[in-house]
């Protein structure tokens, strides 16, 4: 089977699995893999870090909650609700529920952006994430 082949055929299972929440237990890899394949765009760390540290026309960013160095402890901007650091070296537990990262990119993307994150976004703001090590 060609590469191109398997990659059509990968993909629509990949966007189930994350839109669906049908496989409970993911990498953040395996995560950025779908939204990868959703978007037709390789993953650009430098862009998620971008995305995740401005404003968005609202008056939060990402790192308004969870700081600028997303490997501390972040704490909620109305709530004061402690929050565990994002990027998965430092909180293993995080990215590993396809079906709560969705949540989570919903609803904070509505706060932040005012819409929801396309495909390309979260690819790349979990792929910078990901890249942050102890």
């Amino acid at each position: 089977m060609s590469h191109l082949k398997f990659f059509t055929l990968a993909a629509p299972l990949a966007l189930a699995l994350l839109t669906t929440g049908a496989q409970a237990q993911t990498t953040p890899a395996e995560q950025i893999a779908g939204y990868v394949a959703q978007s037709g765009v390789p993953a650009q760390p430098a862009h998620g870090q971008a995305f995740f540290t401005s404003k968005h026309g609202k008056d939060w960013s990402c790192s308004t909650c969870h700081t600028a160095q997303p490997t501390v402890d972040g704490k909620h901007a109305s709530t004061g609700k402690v929050i565990a650091p994002m990027a998965p070296a430092f909180h293993p537990q995080r990215f590993t529920d396809a079906a709560k990262t969705e949540k989570w990119f919903r609803r904070n993307c509505n706060d932040v952006v005012g819409r929801e994150c396309s495909p390309a976004e979260k690819a790349d703001v979990l792929s910078w994430l990901l890249s942050l090590k102890s």
